[in-house]
């Protein structure tokens, strides 16, 4: 009996401490990508190598960026820290120098005993980031891009003319392509070698991030994968011009898609001219032949995983860094507040506790999540702490603290009860984002999609609550990073039970009149007082 019983503690013990052991972190961040994917069940994706991994994983469906632009939206998440507390809605600063010395999610790992790496877009590069995508504070080593991604922008495109072009749609022949090979392939392969490489190595634990490039534009692809997505077979959405009830201001005039030169021979009227259909397929088709060249491409860095041993013992996270539009509204591109812009894929995968049985094929919460949560999420999943803190409103002087929280607890909640139960237990109650804009009316001077800080006179601010989408767009003071909420230019309200697509500008309805009211006094209020009941109390005290 002794003996049986000293066995039985010694597995407990044995257990407890698998359970503390740190676990290998590997990061995807895709540009651009909506949640244009089979698992989200979108009709049109081949994405089998993502779909598969959301078998094993939690799929987020209510997932939502701070703000619907790369950089911003990269410092926000890898950070923990909202646009308006980083006080950059732009390309042209860097944090630590402008607002504060920051810890990041993979600083925060470093400083903890992991061997940090980054291959492909992680950090947005450039001024954002340092141009040194925050080294030497993030990365354990020096962070890899691809040599090919020089030639982003570089005529490469074969047009029917036979001549090379600067567009928008451009299938390729890879062979033909500078330097033989695509930006995306030189980042997989390197992160393929660094899982060859460290097994054998002192680079465990590894916190792993790798950012692939596409679908962001030019929709550069190997000509393949054009063939899984038949231009007969695209849609394009009933509502497609420029909503009647829309404020000006709201309007993104997609001036990067513009400039594309297979775009700009089709001569739009700026800013509300309509995309004609016929090309508006070529570009849907494009773009979701790039998202399963991607698919592909994580297929390849799954089955590294899986090959080296690391899948039993690997949190593998899955996000894209904003969405897309593709004629809604008569938008493309990014750059609103908009459902469709602000709306990205999240997958969570952690071993042993996501790949529970349930009656679904996916594993699906409708819970509200931000990209803000990933962090405080994975310190949690990994056991580097019960909790990160959560940033009181003036943060600028506090290194590390959280403007999202865990997600752990949603984790829990769903083992127990699998099927949805998440949707009735204590959560946020809303997702915050926001966008700026020069001016009231769209320009191309200042650029009304990317204006430099200098240029914002305007921000929107979004709330998304269970069934509504309400924003208003005020005058904002860009030298104190205020909003000045008594000076409205514009609002709207999305009915999300009536109109999930968000053609129905509802705010100057007179039957909601009251829900305006409540939403405008939760916007004003700001994130911290739609959290979890238990954390607004702790506030309030």
């Amino acid at each position: 009996m002794k003996i049986g019983f000293f066995i039985s503690i010694l597995n407990v013990l044995v257990s407890q401490i698998a359970s503390k052991r740190p676990q290998n972190v590997l990061f995807i961040v895709v540009d651009d990508l909506r949640p244009a994917l089979g698992c989200y069940g979108e009709k049109s994706a081949h994405t089998p190598n993502i779909d598969a991994l959301a078998e094993h994983s939690i799929v987020f469906r209510n997932a939502y960026a701070q703000q619907a632009l790369c950089a911003p939206s990269r410092n926000s998440f890898l950070t923990s820290r909202r646009p308006d507390t980083l006080h950059l809605y732009d390309f042209n600063n860097y944090w630590r120098d402008f607002t504060g010395n920051f810890t990041t999610l993979p600083e925060y790992f470093k400083e903890h005993g992991y061997y940090t790496s980054s291959f492909g877009k992680v950090f947005h590069p450039g001024i954002s980031s340092n141009w040194s995508d925050d080294q030497p504070y993030s990365w354990s080593a020096e962070p890899f891009h691809p040599p090919s991604q020089k030639y982003m922008n570089a005529a490469v495109c074969r047009g029917l003319d036979g001549k090379l072009h600067r567009n928008i749609v451009c299938p390729v022949e890879v062979e033909f392509q500078p330097g033989g090979t695509l930006p995306d392939v030189e980042t997989l392969t390197a992160a393929v070698d660094f899982l060859h490489d460290v097994r054998n190595s002192s680079k465990n634990p590894f916190f792993l991030a790798v950012g692939f490039h596409k679908p962001h534009v030019p929709l550069k692809f190997p000509k393949q994968y054009i063939n899984l997505h038949p231009l007969e077979s695209v849609e394009l959405p009933k509502a497609r011009s420029y909503p009647s009830l829309l404020p000006t201001v709201a309007w993104n005039p997609w001036t990067d898609v513009r400039k594309r030169e297979d775009v700009a021979a089709l001569n739009v009227s700026f800013p509300f001219g309509p995309m004609p259909d016929s090309f508006a397929r070529k570009i849907k088709q494009s773009y979701f032949a790039a998202v399963s060249y991607v698919d592909d491409l994580i297929g390849h860095l799954l089955n590294a995983v899986r090959e080296n041993g690391y899948f039993d013992n690997t949190i593998i996270v899955l996000i894209g860094d904003h969405g897309w539009s593709m004629a809604e509204h008569g938008e493309w591109a990014k750059f609103s507040n908009f459902e469709i812009a602000l709306r990205v894929p999240l997958l969570l995968y952690v071993p042993g506790q996501t790949d529970f049985k349930t009656s679904h094929l996916y594993k699906y919460t409708h819970v509200l999540t931000e990209l803000v949560d990933i962090f405080p999420t994975l310190v949690e999943l990994t056991n580097l702490s019960q909790s990160l803190p959560l940033c009181p409103e003036n943060s600028k002087k506090i290194k590390l603290c959280t403007e999202g929280i865990s997600l752990l607890p949603v984790i829990q909640n769903m083992q127990k009860k699998t099927n949805n139960a998440t949707l009735n237990m204590d959560w946020k109650k809303a997702a915050f984002s926001q966008y700026p804009r020069p001016g009231i009316f769209p320009t191309m001077h200042p650029n009304s999609d990317k204006p430099h800080l200098r240029d914002i006179k305007v921000m929107g601010y979004s709330l998304r609550t269970w069934q509504y989408r309400y924003t208003e767009w005020v005058l904002f003071d860009n030298h104190n990073f205020i909003p000045r909420w008594a000076n409205m230019i514009g609002a709207e309200l999305y009915n999300h039970k009536l109109d999930p697509h968000e053609n129905i500008n509802m705010v100057n309805n007179k039957e909601m009149i009251n829900i305006v009211q409540l939403l405008r006094a939760q916007l004003h209020a700001g994130w911290r007082y739609s959290l979890p009941k238990h954390l607004v109390k702790n506030i309030y005290n």
